[in-house]
């Protein structure tokens, strides 16, 4: 192996430093806030029964881990948002190349692609529900319906800017515009693929969040606004940190996908 030289040597100290400072910045700023919180909470600076504290949090997740409850709302919520964030991005790719492979197709559908993805998704929740009823799939379509319309349009975008000399070479040597698909647009268009399921993980859980508030009977959407009802505060908070947690998660998730596509192609 060729021996680094002193300056790369001194460019990967700097980039390896940066990174233990960004990293033991973002844990600093998060103990701080928790220390305010729970010093705030305990010393009546704020209504610790309104704003709650890390340690009521914490112990009601623990009374709740020990019946067992919270992990039947995790699974539903997050058996919902991977649901419907897989059917996003297969009807999207689907779509997409349809649109692709038919230019007067993709023009007669623009406007309308454009009005849906424009529409509040949460003014279709309550129609979701006279149509589907207060199930589990009026949840899983709630959560489709806020990110599938923005996928086709920002995946046909990225099929229609691959580089046409790539396109044109595929026609010289005798393929078809399915080969042009499957060799060239799709290939090149990984990254953007990549880009909108990181967008839309979190879309999706939004979505199926909002579906939970009405239509639903477990989940932490539920756990939610039940808690907003009777005055727990200290589950809704709870909610609402599992969320983040597990939007967290799931966005890693797809960013450990994104590298070992980097890697293999």
């Amino acid at each position: 192996m060729t021996e680094l030289s002193a300056e790369q040597k001194n460019f990967l100290h700097i980039q390896k430093r940066h990174r233990r400072v960004v990293g033991v910045s973002r844990i600093l700023i998060l103990l701080s806030f928790l220390f305010i919180w729970e010093f705030t909470a305990n010393t009546g600076i704020i209504d610790s029964f309104i704003f709650s504290s890390p340690s009521k949090i914490a112990l009601c997740f623990w009374e709740l881990t020990l019946d067992k409850t919270i992990f039947l709302h995790i699974g539903v919520t997050l058996y919902e948002t991977i649901l419907s964030f897989l059917l996003v991005i297969g009807i999207s790719i689907l779509a997409a190349i349809a649109l692709w492979f038919s230019r007067k197709l993709s023009e007669i559908l623009d406007p309308y692609m454009v009005v849906l993805n424009s529409l509040p998704k949460s003014a279709l929740a309550p129609l979701l529900i006279v149509w589907l009823g207060a199930n589990r799939t009026t949840i899983i379509v709630a959560g489709m319906s806020v990110a599938i319309f923005g996928s086709i349009l920002s995946l046909y975008s990225s099929f229609i800017s691959v580089d046409p000399e790539k396109i044109k070479l595929i026609y010289t040597l005798q393929g078809t515009r399915f080969h042009a698909m499957t060799k060239v647009v799709l290939p090149s268009s990984l990254p953007a693929v990549i880009n909108i399921m990181k967008v839309n993980i979190g879309l999706c859980l939004v979505g199926v969040i909002i579906g939970e508030f009405l239509a639903a009977r477990n989940g932490l959407g539920y756990l939610i606004i039940y808690s907003s009802q009777v005055f727990k505060m200290d589950w809704l908070l709870l909610g609402i940190v599992l969320l983040c947690i597990m939007a967290m998660l799931l966005y890693t998730l797809i960013s450990l996908l994104e590298k070992w596509c980097g890697k293999r192609y």
